[in-house]
């Protein structure tokens, strides 16, 4: 039963309902995107599908609009699949049981699936409609957004003529993004070679950091566990071993945690220079991070590194930039480039330190990465690149941007908030197969994305909807 059914917009959160009556995690895509083949089948509608599972929806105007340019409306299928410790949802399988408490939709111990599911039933609700004025309209759905872009990444242009673009993956009603960062993961390996230990042994460890996501949340100037280890390491390196050095846990998040096993026999006449460091570090970060808690314990490590790894592995993490490394010149208060140091760990006999690098700038992207290489090579460690995304850049000029911001004031007395995000965003992939289609990017409200909690206000939706086609009736 839809108990959806009485919410407004009513074509909206129809297809809402549907599409999550599906599997849709990332990877698991295939009867969601057959669902949408089928969807424009029955409507006699233009459908492609691809080996990834893209799908492109196609539908002339309406009359009067018949010659005007092409619009590409987009989002991705997929959603997050996370539920709490005592939910017996079963994503490959169960619909989402989706919940209506006053004007807030959620759902019952799950991601709801609003990111970005409400993008897709915008997508349907308008080629569904047969009373909506509306461009040639090209409706994009994609898959693997949430686990690295991989549908976008895969796209070409062969079956896109739109020269407009409309992403509502943004989550803030109100805000319209008009670029986001490109970046790149970057690992940096350095072959483990071992001797035998006879010194006592120490365990470094760090916690009680807040993290963070390593793009929208760098600007937080929090800790960094992994550079903060180095820092301490750093004061005793002349007289230490390391025999192990763990942090972090993802790449696109600010390692909260490392622990880090050292050997030493000197550990006496160095603690008073480590409780002095230690002490300075909670005083430089208790407003950022109040909870840094570093301790000292006795541990044990039958072999350490050599005395040439050690201390190049103290050097390099020393060295290497962390953090915002410029802000943007267009959009105040911005960060266009930053890096994140974000895992370090032992496997198949290499030590390997991950970072992120970001930017919405191709050239200070590339000269971040070549610092980073430089620094490790240096250091003796072997640079690798993997996982590049390309930067949605802004662009002054945006005729589309223009009209939308218009239709905005009018519609609600205020200017719309016009900014970026320093993170990836599809726009950034789509900008590099259709380089002079102008684009935008907004949607509703959508709170706790990717956790549990995600929920959306229903009066929100609404109001996405109207401006949506308030919006599309201007674009002629």
């Amino acid at each position: 039963m839809n108990n959806l059914s009485n919410l407004e917009p009513k074509e909206v959160f129809r297809w809402f309902y549907e599409i999550n009556q599906h599997p849709r995690s990332s990877g698991n895509e295939k009867e969601v995107s057959d669902f949408l083949v089928q969807f424009a089948k029955d409507r006699n509608l233009e459908v492609y599908q691809d080996e990834i599972l893209n799908v492109i929806i196609k539908k002339p105007g309406t009359p009067g609009y018949e010659n005007s340019e092409p619009l590409i409306i987009q989002g991705h299928m997929d959603m997050v699949c996370v539920k709490t410790d005592d939910s017996n949802h079963n994503f490959d399988t169960d619909p989402i049981e989706m919940i209506v408490e006053g004007d807030v939709l959620r759902a019952n111990n799950t991601t709801l699936g609003g990111d970005d599911g409400i993008a897709v039933a915008y997508g349907l609700a308008i080629l569904d409609a047969d009373d909506i004025p509306h461009p040639p309209l090209e409706l994009l759905v994609t898959t693997n957004e949430e686990t690295g872009m991989d549908g976008a990444m895969a796209l070409t242009a062969d079956h896109l003529t739109g020269t407009r673009l409309l992403n509502l993956d943004t989550e803030v009603e109100g805000e319209f993004l008009v670029s986001c960062s490109g970046g790149s993961n970057i690992d940096l390996s350095f072959d483990i070679a071992r001797e035998a230990n006879s010194s006592k042994a120490y365990k470094l460890s760090i916690s009680g950091l807040k993290g963070g996501h390593s793009g929208v949340e760098i600007d937080k100037q929090r800790a960094n566990a992994i550079k903060l280890a180095a820092r301490l390491l750093y004061l005793v390196k002349a007289d230490v071993r390391l025999a192990s050095f763990d942090g972090g846990i993802k790449h696109n998040a600010v390692p909260g945690n490392a622990e880090v096993v050292f050997a030493t026999d000197k550990f006496d006449s160095l603690k008073e220079g480590l409780d002095a460091l230690i002490a300075d570090l909670k005083e430089e970060y208790r407003v950022e991070d109040p909870g840094l808690t570093i301790n000292i314990t006795e541990a044990t490590a039958d072999q350490v590194y050599t005395k040439d790894l050690s201390d190049s592995v103290i050097d390099m993490v020393m060295a290497l930039p962390d953090g915002v490394q410029y802000m943007s010149k267009d959009i105040e208060g911005l960060v266009q480039t930053s890096l994140n140091n974000a895992v370090i760990l032992e496997e198949d006999g290499k030590l390997v330190l991950t970072a992120s690098v970001r930017s919405a700038s191709s050239s200070s992207l590339r000269e971040i990465l070549n610092v980073v290489t430089i620094i490790a090579n240096r250091m003796g460690a072997v640079a690798r690149e993997y996982s590049a995304y390309p930067a949605w850049q802004y662009e002054a000029v945006s005729p589309l941007r223009d009209i939308a911001e218009k239709i905005y004031v009018d519609m609600y007395g205020k200017e719309p908030h016009i900014t970026s995000i320093h993170a990836g965003l599809e726009c950034g992939l789509l900008k590099g197969i259709l380089p002079d289609t102008d684009m935008i990017s907004y949607g509703p409200s959508i709170f706790d994305a990717h956790t549990p909690k995600e929920h959306m206000y229903i009066s929100s939706v609404g109001r996405v909807w109207e401006y949506t086609k308030k919006l599309l009736a201007a674009l002629k």
